[in-house]
C-alpha cells in the first residue's frame, strides 16, 4: 500500500533536512535529497538480499545517518521495520537474551546491525535459533523504486517493564492517523523545527519526534541520549530555533538540577511552541522547577503539553492542546476504588503552589479529540462518568490491532477495535488524569494503591530520592505483598518506611526490603522492570542484593 509517510522518498525537499549532533558539540547536516537517495540505494541492497514487501526487518543500530537511511530503506523495500534498542547499561548476556526473545517472536527476514553491535546481534540470532550472520548496512549502485508495502509499518516491541517483550502491530493506517493527531495537537506548521534527543527505538522518540517531522520534511535537530545527559543545556539552546520537542518528566527535572542560568545567557525561547511531557507519571513540582529555570529567557508554562499515550495506541492518546497552564490535582488516596468517585483534596494550575507538590499529585493530560475516543470503564467494562476511577479504554484509528504472533499481556487487551490499556484514570474538568498501571498496584481494603505513589512517599521518608527506589507488587496465594528495592547500602531509614507503609496499607501487607547496588533494572524508556526484578531476586540471580529483616 502507499503511504504519505514515505512520499518524501520520491519527492524530497533538498532545502530541508536533518541536523545530527556530533560528539564535539557541532552538527552534521544532510538534506532530504541526500537522505532519500541513500535510503533508496540501501533499499536496493536489501532487495538484492531477498527482502520482500511484508517481511519484517530488525534493526540494531546507533542513532546516526546510517540508521536513518536504513530505516527508510526498509520502508522503501515495502517491509516492516522493527527497531531494537542498542545495549545501554544491561549486562551483555541479559541484552543478548532480550534481543533473542524479540527475534523469536518477530521472525525477521533479516537482522541488520552496525559493526560495533554485530557480535551481540549474532549471539542473539544464534540463541533465537536463526542461521547466518547479521547484515551490515550497504548501498547498491542504483536507487530502488519505492515498493508497495504490506499491512504493517512497524513492530513496536514493548520494553518489557511488566514481563517478556511483545511486538505491537502498527499498521500504516494506525501510523498515519497518529502522526496526523500529533501534528494537529502540537500545532505543527510547515517549516517548524523539531529538536529531540529521545532514542529512536522508543515510541515517543520514533513516532513523535522522528517520523512525524520527517514525513512533513521539516527541519529536525537530532541528538543522541548521551549528548543530552552530558550537556542538557545544549538541548535547551536549540529552542532559540526549534518550536517542538518531547521528553519524559525526568528530563525536565534533570535540566533544572544540572543547567545554570548563565549557560543560557542571551537565549530567546519565546518562539518555543510545545514541550510535550509524557511516558511516566508527571508531578507538578518537576514542571515548575524547570519553568523557573527557563522563564527568564522567554519560556511560558503554557508551552507545556502534558500527554498520555502508549505503544498499543501507536503513541499519542491525549495531549492538552489548549494554551493554558497545566492543571494539577491531589486525589484522596482513601477514595481510589474502582467505580467510585475520586475525591479531590486540592488542585491548582502550575505556579508557586507547585513547588514541593510531588507525592500524591497528578497533572492533567488534556481532553480527548473526536477521532480518538477515550472512555473510563469499571471492572465489568461498563462506561463510567466524569470523576469516577476506572480503566482507560482507547478507540479510533490509532488503536492497534494487537500483539504480533499471538502474544498476550496481563493488563493490556485488544477487543472490538479498542485498547483496554491496563492503566487506571479518571476525568476531572474534562481532562484525563492517569494514576498508573493497574498491574503495578496492590488492592488494600477494596481500593487500589499504585506503586508509583508509594515510591514517591518512600523517597520522601527515606530521603533517598525517587530514582533510587522501585516498588513491586508481589503476587501470592492468600496474601498481599510488596517488595521495595533501594539502591543504597544504608538501612537506617527502613524503620520509618515500614511504619509509614503500615499506616498506609495496614498490617496485612507483607513487605520485603532489598538494599544494594545495581538492583533496579529499567526498560529502554526508563521504567522499572518490576516483575523481572522480583523474579531475579527469587531465583537468586540478583548479585549484591541484601534483604533487610
Amino acid at each position: 500500500m502507499a503511504s504519505a509517510l514515505r512520499d518524501w522518498l520520491e519527492k524530497p525537499n533538498s532545502g530541508r533536512g536533518v541536523h545530527l549532533a556530533a560528539d564535539d558539540g557541532g552538527w552534521e547536516f544532510r538534506d532530504y535529497g541526500e537522505l532519500a537517495s541513500a535510503a533508496r540505494r540501501t533499499a536496493g541492497a536489501l532487495i538484492e538480499e531477498g527482502v520482500r514487501p511484508g517481511d519484517v526487518v530488525c534493526l540494531i543500530l546507533p542513532t546516526d545517518f546510517t540508521c536513518i537511511e536504513t530505516y527508510y530503506a526498509v520502508w522503501a523495500a515495502g517491509a516492516t521495520v522493527c527497531l531494537i534498542t542498542p545495549p545501554l547499561f544491561q549486562d551483555g548476556d541479559d541484552y543478548v537474551t532480550h534481543v533473542a526473545a524479540i527475534l523469536r517472536q518477530a521472525t525477521p527476514a533479516l537482522v541488520v546491525a552496525s559493526k560495533d553491535l554485530a557480535e551481540y546481534a549474532g549471539r542473539a540470532m544464534g540463541e533465537a535459533g536463526m542461521s547466518g550472520e547479521p547484515w551490515r548496512p550497504r548501498q547498491a549502485m542504483d536507487e530502488a523504486e519505492v515498493r508497495p508495502a504490506g499491512e504493517l509499518a512497524l513492530l513496536q516491541f514493548t520494553s518489557g517493564s511488566s514481563g517478556a517483550p511483545r511486538g505491537v502491530m502498527v499498521t500504516w493506517g494506525n501510523l498515519e492517523a497518529n502522526s496526523e493527531l500529533i501534528a494537529r495537537s502540537a500545532g505543527y506548521e510547515d517549516g517548524d523545527v523539531v529538536a529531540t534527543w529521545l532514542p529512536l527505538y522508543h515510541d515517543m522518540g520514533l513516532i513523535g519526534t522522528f517520523i512525524t517531522p520527517i514525513a512533513r520534511q521539516g527541519m529536525l535537530r537530532l541528538m543522541r541520549p548521551d549528548h543530552f545527559i552530558r550537556d542538557p543545556a545544549r538541548w535547551i539552546r536549540l529552542f532559540a530555533e526549534a518550536a517542538h520537542t518531547a521528553a519524559p518528566p525526568f528530563a525536565y527535572a534533570y535540566c533544572a538540577r544540572r543547567v545554570k542560568p548563565e549557560q543560557l545567557e542571551g537565549l530567546d525561547l519565546s518562539g518555543w511552541k510545545m514541550a510535550l511531557i509524557g511516558a511516566e507519571p508527571i508531578d507538578p513540582h518537576t514542571l515548575e522547577v524547570f519553568a523557573r529555570l527557563v522563564e527568564p529567557f522567554g519560556f511560558s508554562r503554557t508551552m507545556y503539553k502534558p500527554a498520555y499515550g502508549m505503544a498499543e495506541t501507536t503513541l499519542l492518546v491525549t495531549m492538552d492542546n489548549e494554551r493554558r497552564d497545566p492543571l494539577a490535582v491531589r486525589p484522596d488516596p482513601e477514595s481510589l476504588s474502582f467505580g467510585e468517585p475520586v475525591r479531590i483534596l486540592d488542585q491548582h494550575t502550575l505556579g508557586p503552589e507547585s513547588l514541593g507538590a510531588k507525592a500524591g499529585w497528578v497533572v492533567g493530560c488534556g481532553t480527548p479529540q473526536d477521532d480518538v475516543p477515550v472512555a473510563i470503564v469499571d471492572d465489568g467494562g461498563g462506561e463510567l462518568g466524569e470523576g469516577l476511577l476506572g480503566e482507560i479504554v482507547v478507540g479510533g484509528p490509532s488503536a492497534c490491532p494487537g500483539y504480533y504472533a499471538g502474544a498476550e499481556a496481563k493488563s493490556t487487551r485488544f477487543m472490538d477495535g479498542k485498547v483496554y490499556t491496563g492503566d487506571a484514570g479518571f476525568f476531572h474538568q474534562g481532562q484525563l488524569f492517569v494514576l498508573g498501571r493497574m498491574g503495578d498496584s496492590i488492592k488494600v481494603r477494596g481500593r487500589s494503591v499504585y506503586v508509583e505513589d508509594l515510591e514517591s512517599k518512600i523517597a520522601e521518608v527515606s530521603r533517598l530520592g525517587k530514582g533510587r527506589i522501585a516498588v513491586v507488587s508481589v503476587p501470592g496465594a492468600g496474601r498481599k505483598g510488596l517488595a521495595l528495592f533501594a539502591e543504597t547500602q544504608d538501612e537506617s531509614w527502613t524503620g520509618a518506611v515500614r511504619e509509614m507503609l503500615r499506616r498506609r496499607l495496614g498490617d496485612d501487607v507483607e513487605l520485603t526490603i532489598v538494599v544494594g547496588t545495581g538492583l533496579i533494572h529499567r526498560t529502554s524508556s526508563g521504567k522499572p522492570r518490576r516483575r523481572y526484578m522480583w523474579e531475579r531476586l527469587r531465583s537468586g540471580q540478583m548479585d549484591g542484593a541484601r534483604i533487610v529483616a
